[in-house]
């Protein structure tokens, strides 16, 4: 299969907040190990396999999770930083107060996502369609009248994750050792080491320094380059350059959740999406479970709502839907919202670039430092850039250009 197989690549890259609810289940990797690290002073540099060519991963959202599975599957150890206290990174699934799994980050695909769906299969996960069925609602510029409009079940169906996009995440980390994870972790600056092994030097936040043989970004380039988390002599001016003028996926976004106790607007036969050029709401699903016992919407929500609080966003969500579909979408048992910027994917400070800008740009897919630094988020991928199929296309490329003669621990 092609996500495993190191012998066939399928794709040659030479030639795609926290929640007030926290109840999703956890991986049992999620939590950080010192058992193999060393008390050291800021000025020393500790190496976790001396003498042995070790690889750092620096990113635990897809991207990095699926490229640590892989070396894992051949036994090759890696390090992962992960600089927040959650793995996942654009994936986030929060359980509301009636359980039901609320997606914050990624969540739909299709069938063209086939590195995807093969990943899923062969961890034991399930999909199910996106539901569609029924009248849904569409509003061009604020001063034109809300339409009620039907969309049939197309030819390429959208899918979800059973249990929610946090199971792939979940056994991707129980694939992983648990001291090759490091949670809270921040990496703040990468460098080369001038001896002669030639390794990376891994500097953190909290004074710790590493090294390491091969070291793997998997962040989105706009925050690399809003951190300078890689100094310009290393990879030259060209990609640093370009680094900033990559667009990152969900960045400026906002994500809503809203759960409710049972799916009022399926009865009365509307189909839960709604897209609008104007209002709160941009663009709404029906967030129904596979099951149909669990219920809610998900979509995003205008930029502009960034103005105002997370209190303020709830009312003005319930206020439109209420309009819509009656009194009982004010009966709302759990709301979510997440703000997608933050110095873990999107800094403040970055442009707003059209969709899919530079993203998988020759240059976002070469090896730097002699074949010892790779840039592998999913805004790197050459096919399907910004989403989950390409940052698991990102990984089984970084996969098949790492060196083969790693050591195994």
């Amino acid at each position: 299969m092609g996500v495993i197989n190191k012998s066939s690549n399928p794709e040659n890259p030479d030639s795609d907040k926290k929640g007030e609810f926290s109840k999703y289940p956890t991986p049992t990797i999620v939590r950080q190990s010192r058992s193999t690290q060393v008390t050291i002073s800021v000025n020393k540099i500790v190496s976790q396999i001396t003498q042995k060519q070790e690889i750092t991963i620096i990113g635990a959202g897809l991207s990095g999770l699926t490229l640590a599975y892989l070396l894992a599957k051949d036994g090759i150890r890696t390090r992962l930083l992960e600089a927040s206290q959650r793995v996942g990174g654009r994936i986030l699934t929060r359980l509301g107060a009636l359980e039901t799994p609320l997606e914050l980050g990624a969540t739909w695909f299709s069938d063209q996502h086939i590195t995807l769906i093969s990943l899923i299969d062969e961890l034991g996960l399930s999909k199910h369609i996106q539901y569609v069925d029924g009248v849904s609602f569409y509003q061009g510029s604020g001063s034109e009248p809300v339409q009620r409009v039907t969309f049939p079940q197309g030819q390429d169906p959208s899918y979800r994750i059973v249990g929610g996009t946090q199971m792939l995440i979940t056994a991707l980390s129980k694939a992983i050792d648990v001291d090759t994870l490091h949670l809270n972790a921040k990496v703040v600056e990468i460098s080369e080491v001038s001896d002669d092994k030639g390794q990376v030097l891994i500097k953190m936040r909290d004074g710790t320094e590493y090294l390491s043989g091969t070291v793997i970004i998997c962040l989105p380039p706009q925050l690399i380059a809003a951190q300078e988390l890689v100094d310009p002599g290393l990879v030259g001016d060209e990609l640093s350059q370009l680094l900033p003028r990559v667009q990152t996926w969900m960045g400026g976004s906002i994500k809503f959740v809203i759960e409710y106790a049972e799916d009022f607007w399926r009865k009365e036969g509307y189909s839960g999406m709604l897209f609008t050029q104007s209002g709160i709401i941009s663009e709404m699903h029906d967030h129904t479970n596979e099951r149909g016992d669990r219920h809610g919407f998900t979509g995003f929500l205008n930029p502009g709502a960034v103005a105002y609080s997370q209190e303020q966003r709830r009312g003005m969500v319930i206020q439109l839907l209420s309009q819509l579909l009656g009194d009982q979408a004010s009966n709302v048992i759990t709301y979510l919202d997440r703000v997608w910027v933050d110095d873990l994917v999107f800094d403040a400070g970055s442009d707003q670039l059209p969709p899919h800008h530079n993203n998988g740009h020759p240059l976002l897919q070469r090896a730097y430092l002699d074949g010892k630094l790779f840039f592998s988020s999913t805004e790197t991928s050459p096919r399907h850039a910004g989403y989950m199929e390409g940052a698991i296309i990102a990984a089984t490329n970084t996969y098949h250009r790492i060196p083969p003669n790693l050591s195994i621990s």
